[in-house]
């Protein structure tokens, strides 16, 4: 029998008691316990980012991460961005910007992404690659992700 243990965690805003495996990743809790499958699953070795959310406000990835280490902390998965059931600005200028090709590594572009804009809400294209840099697109629609990315905090300035 595995050894479990109860965290305590709040996930986009919702106060949770999880019962977790000590062994499982944060990445296998979200996906098969909480339900919450937007975080993808990869390379499950921290290269790739599709896994990333954020973590007591850090960008994360949670495949490198024991679910146990999230015990007292705030997770926002990208289910947790929408606002009263409709997508935040940074969601939409993806979309506008056509940034969301195949979709599998956009919720961890979009992760990165906010946590970049909450610490620098009007980047440089610089900037914006330096925070998205631990995220890899298979399609390489990096151009389309960085003009997303500027969009909206163009439209957050407003």
């Amino acid at each position: 029998m595995n050894e479990t243990l109860t965290i305590n965690t709040t996930i986009n805003g919702r106060s949770r008691s999880i019962e977790v495996e000590v062994n499982h990743t944060l990445l296998d809790v979200l996906r098969d316990e909480v339900d919450l499958t937007g975080t993808k699953e990869c390379c499950v070795v921290g290269e790739c980012g599709a896994c990333t959310v954020i973590i007591d406000g850090r960008p994360m990835n949670s495949c490198l991460m024991l679910a146990v280490e999230i015990d007292g902390s705030e997770v926002t998965t990208v289910e947790g961005l929408e606002i009263h059931g409709e997508l935040n600005v940074l969601q939409a200028s993806f979309l506008d910007e056509s940034a969301a090709q195949c979709g599998f590594c956009i919720p961890g572009q979009l992760m990165s992404a906010t946590a970049l804009l909450h610490d620098n809400p009007d980047p440089t294209v610089e900037q914006v690659q330096e925070g998205l840099a631990g995220n890899l697109c298979r399609c390489a629609g990096y151009e389309q992700i960085t003009k997303a990315v500027l969009a909206a905090a163009k439209e957050a300035m407003r």
